[in-house]
């Protein structure tokens, strides 16, 4: 059993399992590698001169995973997402297993179709989310593509996977959470 599962491996999910990950909580991140990001090269993204998108996602699994700790489960898709039967938990089911989790984070671009049947609530033809990017089923969150309508940016689909692992990170501390590194964190 994990700690948070998220399912989408662009950069709106690798950002949310990395911060995860990063500060002690067991994360697995299942992605179909069928993200939009490799058809981009990146000239807009913060601190990124110049990147094709392929490079970056290579960048960003080996920063996540080796660096950090998340599990990838690369070329795995995800075929449902629920509740345990007393509804404290997520479950995922991929052709090969089941998994579970307290926390998901729905990372699958402009596809709403597992938040739909989570039974999340939509806003129109996006997902409805809160400001930490959690959705109306408690510790289930969306980001990037299926929460915004037509603001498909990278930089911006990370920014809500951090939020939504701040959130996460706040709810285990009982109190709001800052990652905040320093040098002498290196």
């Amino acid at each position: 059993m994990a700690d948070v599962i998220v399912v989408g491996g662009g950069p709106a999910g690798l950002s949310a399992g990395l911060f995860t990950a990063k500060n002690g909580l067991e994360t697995l991140v299942f992605d179909t590698d069928k993200t939009w990001v490799h058809k981009a090269h990146f000239f807009n993204y913060l601190g990124i001169r110049s990147m094709d998108g392929d490079v970056f996602l290579d960048r960003a699994r080996e920063q996540a995973t080796e660096d950090h700790g998340v599990e990838l489960h690369q070329d795995t898709a995800v075929s449902a997402v629920g509740t345990t039967e007393d509804g404290e938990r997520f479950t995922v089911e991929t052709a090969d297993a089941g998994y579970e989790a307290d926390y998901l984070v729905l990372a699958t671009g402009a596809n709403r179709d597992l938040a739909e049947g989570l039974g999340c609530d939509f806003d129109g033809d996006v997902i409805d989310v809160d400001v930490d990017m959690e959705t109306s089923v408690a510790d289930a969150y969306a980001t990037g593509a299926m929460v915004r309508d037509q603001e498909w940016q990278a930089i911006i689909s990370a920014g809500d996977g951090a939020a939504a692992a701040l959130n996460i990170l706040s709810k285990e501390e009982g109190e709001h959470f800052h990652d905040f590194d320093t040098p002498a964190d290196v």
